[in-house]
Parts: structure tokens; sequence; C-alpha cells
């Protein structure tokens, strides 16, 4: 099929890839013309583990890139919208891009003979797709839902550092569609995908995204108040996040403890379903406890830190580790800028690495802090390693350039068993 996909982020592109390798013709539209300009020299504006690879196949073949939405439209059948949908402090989405998207598909549909399917594929609350996609689209393109035009909702399920495997290899395929004709092209989309299809309306498709990413949000919280309960008592919460993980109703994922979520999904969108759901009249008081667990944890490991090392003026500290999670470099609600930022205003000096987020991270902290070009460079002459990402080169380091051999692991990533005997290992939740 000849499909459009409008946005080239984490969703768009990794989409763009996904389909192109499934044999789709694929146009890919940003208006950022350097974007464009690299993926159309296949590379990659963003990191994500196997993208690359698949885009200098795929780009070759099948997949380009464009600023010219109009020509994109009238050369497809479908068209993704995949723009950003961040969220202020206070929970609103901001729908402005997906405002911006659906007024020109109306007017360049309003032109177009062909029937046509808009998907949306954006993160957005329970009701967007029908309050502010379509009658922007049917008022631009003096055209009806459902008659001229098709409109569906079509959520992803993408793990960031995961999200070529999610891809090809997702859990299920949610489709919510306006009427029967929109929802049977997308799912004529996904024909050579093996997992199960579930056909909803639209609100219940945009609904399951928001429930999904908060249980999992939910998850992270749990185990994290938990290992600061088994940090007091002497406990390894790792030992009992797999004991409790053999429970087939619980399952081990997102029971892993730590510095707390961040990134593009979790942080805005239970932040966003706890707005929603108090314009609605209910009290969301599980998930604003998710929230506020979270946002407590980075402070508990300065805490710790500050507690076991203190004081910190003076001290320089590497820290290993700047993305939200590893595989990816996306910085976007990043336990490490808190962290970092709390550690900088008592006084430490830090040197920071990470294998693939620092010039996202130059943009946040600038001259504030220091950057290394590897973990060893980073560790030279400093007095404590403290770990935030669990990035597999971070498993089994050479701590002997240090000045005082000292680490402060959140995500037990290291081998202590290969630990020489001089380095002093400390964790956050056992």
């Amino acid at each position: 099929m000849d499909i459009s996909i409008v946005g080239t982020g984490y969703v768009g592109l990794v989409s763009a890839a996904g389909f192109a390798e499934k044999g789709h013709n694929v146009v890919c539209v940003d208006v950022d013309e350097d974007k464009v300009e690299l993926i159309n020299n296949k590379k990659s504006p963003i990191y994500e583990e196997g993208l690359g690879e698949i885009l200098s196949v795929v780009c070759d073949r099948n997949l380009k890139a464009t600023t010219d939405l109009e020509s994109a439209v009238n050369s497809t059948e479908v068209t993704f919208i995949c723009v950003g949908t961040p969220s202020g402090d206070d929970g609103v989405v901001d729908l402005r891009y997906i405002r911006g998207v659906s007024a020109d598909l109306g007017k360049i549909l309003s032109k177009k003979d062909s029937y046509h399917v808009i998907v949306v594929k954006s993160t957005v609350i329970p009701g967007s797709t029908e309050d502010v996609v379509i009658p922007l689209v049917e008022k631009n393109s003096k055209k009806k839902a459902s008659s001229d035009f098709g409109v569906a909702m079509n959520p992803e399920f993408l793990r960031e550092g995961a999200a070529v495997e999610d891809f090809a290899n997702p859990d299920r395929i949610v489709i919510g569609a306006l009427d029967q004709k929109s929802g049977d092209m997308v799912e004529q989309i996904y024909f050579d995908f093996t997992a199960p299809v579930l056909r909803t309306n639209v609100k219940t498709a945009e609904m399951i995204k928001y429930t999904a990413n908060s249980l999992l949000a939910t998850k992270i919280s749990f185990i994290n108040e938990i290992g600061n309960m088994c940090k007091e008592m002497g406990i390894d919460v790792y030992d009992v996040a797999k004991g409790v993980g053999m429970d087939h109703r619980i399952s081990p994922s997102f029971l892993r403890a730590g510095p707390g979520f961040g990134g593009s999904c979790f942080p805005k969108d239970v932040s966003a379903l706890v707005y929603k759901a108090n314009k609605i009249g209910i009290k969301p008081i599980l998930l604003e406890s998710v929230l506020k667990v979270n946002s407590m944890q980075p402070l508990r490991v300065f805490e710790l830190v500050k507690e076991k090392y203190g004081p910190l003026e003076g001290v320089q500290i590497s820290v290993l580790g700047l993305a939200f999670k590893p595989g990816t470099d996306d910085m976007r609600y990043s336990p490490a800028i808190s962290i970092i930022n709390s550690l900088v205003s008592s006084g430490a000096k830090i040197m920071a690495y990470d294998p693939q987020a620092i010039e996202n991270a130059k943009k946040i902290f600038g001259d504030s802090i220091e950057f290394a070009s590897s973990a060893e460079k980073a560790l030279k002459d400093s007095s404590l390693a403290l770990i935030l990402t669990d990035w597999e080169e971070f498993k089994n380091i050479d701590y002997s350039v240090m000045k005082e051999k000292r680490v402060f692991d959140t995500r037990k990533i290291v081998k202590t068993d290969l630990l020489p005997d001089d380095v002093e290992y400390e964790g956050l939740s056992w």
C-alpha cells in the first residue's frame, strides 16, 4: 500500500521504516528540512537501536522523505499522523501540531477525488480524534468523514530503545475506526504481521493507549516504593521482584527498581490521564500517587548520595548514563536531569558520559557540567561513580583510574562478582 507518515520522531520514523521493510511504499513528511535531508541520505536523525540499519536499505528502495505534505498525500492512500503531543506541568495535552496537520490535510483532501484514510497514531486523550481531528478535516475539506474520507486511531506500543523490535513483533494491533471501510484499510496494512488485531471504536483505542502506559508506570512506581522500604531493611528489592514476578498474574516486566521513569510517554501520558479524570469529575488517587512517587525518586537518589558521601562541595562525581533508558538518546523527563541539577546545586563537579545522549544533554545542562567521550575518561580522578542508566557497557568497568573507588549504582547493572576488593559499592534499593 502507499502510505504517508507525518512526523519523523521516534514513532513516525520507526513506523515508516517498519512499514517500508514490510514492502509498503512510504513517504515521510516533516517540516524540518535537516531531518528530511538526513533520512534521504539514509541516516537517522534520532538514535534508536536497529533503525539506521533499516533506513540504509529501505531508503534505496521504497522510503523517501519530503517537506511537501500535499504531494505526499496525493501520492498515497493512507496518512498516519505521528506528530508530537507534549503536555504541560498541569497535564494538559498540547494539540497544536495535531490541529495544524488536521487543517492542512483537510485543505489537501478538498482537491483530492479518491477516498483517503487519516490514521491518528499520535497519543491523544480519548475524544481528541472525534472532537478535534475530524471537525478540522471536515471544515477545511468541505467533505464528510466516513462517506468522503476515512478516519481511524491506531495507537503505538513502542518501547524506546526497543522500538524497532516492538514494531516488527507487536503484542497486539489496535485499530479504532470510525467506520468499517477505514478499519479494513488500516488492517490491510498489517496483513503481514502475526499479532492479534483488536478492532474497536476510536475513543476506546485512544483509551487503551493511556491505560497501558499508566499501568506500566504504576508498576514502576510501586516497585520503587517497595525498593525504598527494602533499602532501609537490608533487603534486595531485585530478589523480591524476582519472587513476585514469578506469579503469572503479575510477571516480572517493569518491576526493576531504579531512579524513576522518564521518556516521552509515561510522565506526560499519566499526567494527561490525571488531568482528564479531574475534568470529568473523577479523583484519580492512584495515578496521582504514581506521579508523586516518581517525582520523589530522583530526590531519593540525591539524598542517599549526600548522606553517604557528603558534603559534596568540590567533589568530582562521574555520572554514567544520561538517557532515561538504554538503547536511545532521549533525555525527555530523564531522572538524570533532576539528580544532576541537585548535585550541581550542592557544589559537586560533574563529569558525565552516555553512549548516545551527550548531544541532547548538552542542550539541557550547557556548561554547568562537563562531558567525557568514554566511561573511563569520565571516571578519571573522580571520587564517586553514579550509574543512572543501565547501558550494557556499564556492567564491567575498570575503576582503577578513580581518585576514590566508590560506586553508587541505581540500576543494579554492575557485575559485583567482578569488582576488585578495593571498590566500595552501594546500591539504591538493596
